[in-house]
């Protein structure tokens, strides 16, 4: 290629550019809600996103209980979902299949509204509000929708959702074990807390941790105990040990978790 033919089509795409921009501006200035949603509907067919969400914030209510309405709905939220918007998105989405049930649209805005929450689901250190709604969210879509096409996805990202709640039960539980007997025994609170999780997420893939940390708390509470208390927190050790090492024989934890086995029963009166 020349460098004429080049220049020429550098100059080409400029106005172009500078054409598409100033009739983006035009719209945006344009009072008539029927134009903007035409344009906005344009532009999302072209990938224009970011386009799109600021077109149809003003539109939305014209058409709102109209036949246009779950539609409008629907390019508003898709829009802002490829916009990374997740939580906006995630209220259009919901906001279309509650009012629209029976637009052929409202099962894909179901599934869309999980999936959204299912995106900013927070670290599990943080508070797990968003994690909850997406779980509800998803469960609600399996629900009513056995069959779809997106189960296997949803049913990965509940599982995900379980596991991202099943860590925050494990952090907790870690800090209740590694405070110990600071102001009190927080190793009963650490071992309650690991198998509240084991019952509610029993799939979760932080179930050895989970187990161990049972252990390994049970292990120091006996060796803080009186000794009217200790010989039946001894036992509640082997049992601990018992249920690791029959889930895991050959666990990352299973030498310490033979070796507290072992003190624990030579420490057992027969």
């Amino acid at each position: 290629m020349t460098r004429q033919a080049l220049l020429r089509i550098l100059v080409l795409s400029w106005l172009l550019l500078t054409s598409s921009c100033a009739e983006y501006v035009r719209i945006q200035k344009s009072k008539d809600p029927s134009l903007r949603y035409s344009y906005a509907k344009k532009y999302y067919n072209e990938g224009k996103y970011g386009r799109v969400a600021e077109l149809m914030v003003d539109v939305l209510p014209q058409y709102e209980g109209t036949q246009e309405g779950a539609q409008a709905l629907y390019i508003m939220a898709d829009a802002l979902l490829h916009n990374k918007q997740e939580s906006s998105a995630a209220e259009y989405f919901r906001r279309l299949y509650t009012k629209y049930p029976q637009d052929p649209r409202a099962t894909e805005a179901q599934y869309k509204t999980g999936l959204s929450l299912y995106r900013i689901a927070p670290d599990p250190r943080l508070d797990q509000s968003v994690t909850y709604s997406a779980l509800k969210e998803l469960q609600g879509f399996l629900e009513a929708h056995p069959e779809s096409e997106h189960r296997k996805e949803v049913e990965q990202m509940l599982f995900d959702l379980q596991d991202n709640l099943a860590k925050k039960e494990l952090i907790t539980a870690d800090l209740y074990y590694n405070l110990g007997t600071y102001l009190g025994n927080n190793y009963i609170s650490a071992i309650i807390t690991a198998r509240n999780a084991l019952k509610a997420y029993p799939y979760t893939k932080h179930r050895e941790e989970l187990l161990f940390i049972i252990l390994e708390s049970s292990y120091q509470q006996a060796m803080n105990s009186v000794e009217s208390k200790k010989q039946g927190r001894l036992r509640e050790v082997i049992d601990a040990y018992y249920n690791y090492e029959n889930a895991y024989p050959q666990g990352k934890y299973i030498k310490r978790a033979k070796s507290m086995r072992d003190r624990a029963q030579r420490m057992i009166v027969s």
